[in-house]
C-alpha cells in the first residue's frame, strides 16, 4: 500500500511557482493571465467566497476597533494628486492616467487611484475643523491601479489590486498618531493570527519607507520558495498630506494646526499567503473559520435502491443537524463522479472536513469523518456531530497556525558576517538577521553585498537583543539593532 499521507508536504522551492498557478486555477479560485489586460485576474465564485470571508474578517476587526467604512471615487484629478510632491514622485512611474472622455481630450487628466492619501485628505479638509472631531478612523476595500513594470504574478504583483484595504486616520497630535500606528500593528497581528499566517514585523529603513511618510512598519512572511512577501504596511504620515491639502483643525488652545495622519494597507497578498503557506501538494488547505464550505458531505452508493434511499434520508438528517449548529456545509450529489474523484476535488479546494455517508452510516446513525489537514479519519455518532465539528474546527485552525509558525521560524537565520548572510540567502533563502549599527550607508552595503533586500529592524526590542554587544559587519561599530535581509518579491 502507498503512503496514505502522501501529498501533505509543501511544494519545494523549485516547484512553488508552478504549484501556486496550478492550485488557484484547478481549485477555481482565481483565473489569471487569460483576461486580455496584463496584470489582472478574475475572482471565480469559489475564490470570491474565500476573499469575502477574509474581507469580512478584516471588516469585523476594524469595525470593532472604531473604524468607519467609506467609499471614495476611483478617479483622482492630476492637480490634486501632485499636491504632495514626495508622494507623487514615489508613484509617478506607476500611475494610470485617463486622458479622454469619449473622443474628447480632457482639460485635466485623472489618475486611476494608486492609493488614497490625497483624495481622503482633500475631503477631510472639508469635513474636519476641530480637535473635538478627532481621532477619525476611516477605511475602504477597493481596487487600486499601479502600472507594474516588473514581471506580474497572480495576487502577488498586479496592475489592478482588487482587494486593497486602506485605512486612513486623522489625529490632533503626533503622539496620538504614533499611538494609532501601534494600535494598527496590533490589529494587523490579530488579522494574520486569525488566518494562521506567520509574520515578522519591522520598521522599514528610511530609503524604503512609503513616499511621504515619517516612517513605515511592515509585515513580511516567507513563502514556500523562500522569498519574503510584504503582506501589510502601517505608515505614520506626519503632516505631509495635511499641509499639502490644507487639512487644519482648531486645537484646545484655540490655535489652528494641521492634523497628523496615519495610513495602513493590506492587499490581495493576504489571500496569496493564506493559500501558499497552508497549502500542500494536494492543493488548498483552508482554516475552518474562514472556509466557504467547512464540511462537504459525500454520499457513498449502496448495492440496492433500498440502501441508496436509506443513504439519502440519512444525508438529509445530517444536513439538517449541520444547519442547526451553523456549519457551512454542502452535499456532493453528482452521479457522474466516483466518490474517490469527489474526495480528490474537495481536498484540492481545501475543504477542512469531509463526511462520508454510506449504507453503514445510515444503519448505525453515524458519519465517517476525514480531516483535510492531517487526513485523520474516524466515525462519529450523529448526536455528537455538532460538538465534534466545533472541536475539530478549532483543532484544525490551531494546527495550521502552529505548523506555519514552526516552518517560518526554521527559516530565520542569525549571521555575524555578510559572507555567511549571503551564503544563507543563496542556499536556503528565508530571512537572515545581522547586527547593524543603524547607519544607512551600512544598511545599503549589506543589501549590495548579500544580494538581498533590507527588510528593516524588528520593532520588538527583544527580537534585536541578540545583536547587542556584537559589531556591525560593515563598519565594525557596536550594533544597536538587527537588520533583516531576504530575497523578496
Amino acid at each position: 500500500m502507498g503512503n496514505p499521507r502522501k501529498g501533505l508536504e509543501k511544494p519545494s522551492p523549485s516547484e512553488f511557482s508552478e504549484w501556486f498557478d496550478n492550485v488557484i486555477r484547478e481549485a477555481q479560485v482565481y483565473d489569471y493571465g487569460r483576461y486580455p489586460v496584463k496584470g489582472t485576474g478574475v475572482w471565480m465564485p469559489y475564490g470570491f467566497s474565500i476573499r469575502r470571508r477574509v474581507t469580512d474578517l478584516i471588516r469585523s476587526i476594524l469595525d470593532d476597533a472604531g473604524h468607519e467604512e467609506v467609499l471614495f471615487p476611483m478617479l483622482i484629478p492630476e492637480d490634486l494628486l501632485v499636491k504632495e510632491e514626495e508622494h507623487i514622485k514615489g508613484f509617478r512611474d506607476e500611475v494610470y492616467w485617463v486622458t479622454h472622455g469619449g473622443l474628447e481630450e480632457l482639460d485635466v487628466k485623472y489618475a486611476l487611484r494608486p492609493t488614497s492619501e490625497t483624495s481622503i485628505s482633500f475631503m477631510e479638509s472639508l469635513w474636519l475643523s476641530s480637535y473635538k472631531q478627532l481621532p477619525k478612523l476611516y477605511y475602504q476595500i477597493v481596487s487600486i491601479f499601479r502600472y507594474e513594470t516588473k514581471a506580474t504574478r497572480a495576487m502577488i504583483r498586479l496592475r489592478e489590486v482588487t482587494t486593497f484595504k486602506e485605512a486612513h486616520t486623522a489625529h490632533a497630535t503626533f503622539e496620538d498618531a504614533d499611538r494609532q500606528v501601534k494600535e494598527a500593528v496590533g490589529l494587523y497581528s490579530k488579522i494574520f493570527d486569525s488566518l494562521g499566517i506567520p509574520y515578522t514585523i519591522q520598521k522599514r529603513p528610511d530609503w524604503d519607507k512609503f513616499a511621504g511618510a515619517l516612517y513605515t512598519i511592515a509585515f513580511d512572511t516567507i513563502m514556500p520558495d523562500g522569498k519574503t512577501l510584504q503582506i501589510g504596511t502601517v505608515h505614520h504620515l506626519g503632516q505631509s498630506f495635511s499641509k499639502a491639502l490644507d487639512v487644519k483643525i482648531q486645537l484646545p488652545n484655540e490655535e489652528n494646526d494641521y492634523v497628523w495622519q496615519t495610513s495602513y494597507g493590506i492587499s490581495d497578498r493576504i489571500i496569496a499567503s493564506l493559500i501558499a503557506i497552508h497549502g500542500d501538494k494536494r492543493g488548498l488547505k483552508l482554516p475552518y473559520s474562514i472556509a466557504p464550505i467547512q464540511v462537504i458531505l459525500v454520499p457513498i452508493p449502496g448495492k440496492s435502491d433500498e440502501e441508496n434511499e436509506a443513504v439519502k434520508r440519512h444525508v438529509d438528517r445530517v444536513m439538517e443537524r449541520l444547519k442547526q449548529c451553523g456549519v457551512r456545509a454542502r452535499v456532493d450529489w453528482r452521479d457522474e463522479l466516483t466518490p474517490g474523484r469527489k474526495f480528490y476535488e474537495w481536498e484540492q479546494k481545501g475543504v477542512p472536513i469531509r463526511l462520508e455517508i454510506g449504507p453503514r452510516e445510515a444503519r448505525e446513525n453515524t458519519v465517517f469523518m476525514a480531516r483535510r489537514d492531517t487526513l485523520e479519519k474516524r466515525t462519529i455518532p450523529l448526536e455528537m456531530l455538532c460538538e465534534t465539528l466545533e472541536q475539530e474546527g478549532k483543532s484544525i485552525d490551531e494546527s495550521l497556525k502552529e505548523k506555519a509558525w514552526s516552518w517560518m521560524r526554521e527559516r530565520i537565520t542569525r549571521c555575524h558576517n555578510l559572507e555567511e548572510a549571503r551564503e544563507s540567502l543563496a542556499s536556503k533563502r528565508g530571512i537572515v538577521e545581522v547586527p547593524w549599527c543603524g547607519k544607512a550607508s551600512c544598511g545599503l552595503r549589506m543589501e549590495e553585498e548579500t544580494e538581498g533586500k533590507t527588510l528593516g529592524s524588528p520593532i520588538r526590542v527583544e527580537e534585536a537583543e541578540w545583536a547587542r554587544g556584537a559589531k556591525c559587519p560593515v563598519c565594525g561599530a557596536p550594533a544597536v539593532t538587527t537588520m533583516r535581509l531576504a530575497k523578496s518579491y
